[in-house]
């Protein structure tokens, strides 16, 4: 697994041997079930995620709907906005498959950045990414039909298809499973 994390980290830095055993040593790995819940609404965390294997996903519970709101899967990150503002969380965060996630707090992440300050860098180059990336997934979710944000989701991230429940990819989607059965057999029927 200390692989992938580093293949993944010489994207943005090159690392020296010394890091490598300094990240090694920090016991970033975590296993965790598919159905674990690695964050409850209200609880407090200095945690953030970084899938290896697996997808994991947040979700709000409204009116005891869950309202899935984003999909993690390898080489995804997440760092909940409360883990930097200090408030619980407004939601959950929980295991669709079986997952190998590196899992890091905000003290080891300041720790580990004034010793290698390149980390900081390699981190704000990564968080610059994540948010454009939102920013164009939100507005290209606002300003879709659902059908539109069915078929943008089989061409960006066709593996969600195949991987995600369908009330959950539905709740993704902002329709109800149902709906996507019908939209599902509709897209079908138009490629006959």
């Amino acid at each position: 697994m200390e692989n992938i994390l580093f293949d993944f980290i010489s994207k943005y830095i090159t690392l020296t041997e010394d890091e490598k055993n300094v990240l090694v040593s920090l016991n970033l790995f975590r296993s965790a079930k598919k159905g674990t819940i690695l964050l409850k609404e209200g609880q407090h965390s200095k945690e953030s995620y970084f899938v290896l294997k697996g997808c994991i996903r947040s979700y709000y519970l409204i009116d005891g709907e869950e309202k899935t709101t984003a999909f993690y899967t390898e080489m995804d990150a997440l760092t909940p906005h409360f883990v930097i503002n200090k408030t619980p969380s407004e939601y959950f965060i929980s295991c669709v498959e079986d997952s190998i996630l590196t899992v890091s707090n905000s003290d080891m992440e300041a720790e580990v950045n004034s010793k290698f300050p390149k980390f900081e860098l390699m981190c704000r180059k990564l968080s610059e990414e994540l948010l454009a990336q939102q920013r164009i997934d939100f507005d290209e979710f606002k300003t879709s039909s659902p059908e539109q944000r069915y078929l943008n989701l089989l061409q960006s991230r066709p593996d969600l298809i195949q991987r995600v429940p369908q009330h959950q990819l539905a709740s993704y989607l902002g329709i109800k499973p149902q709906s996507l059965s019908r939209l599902r057999a509709r897209i079908l029927e138009k490629k006959s």
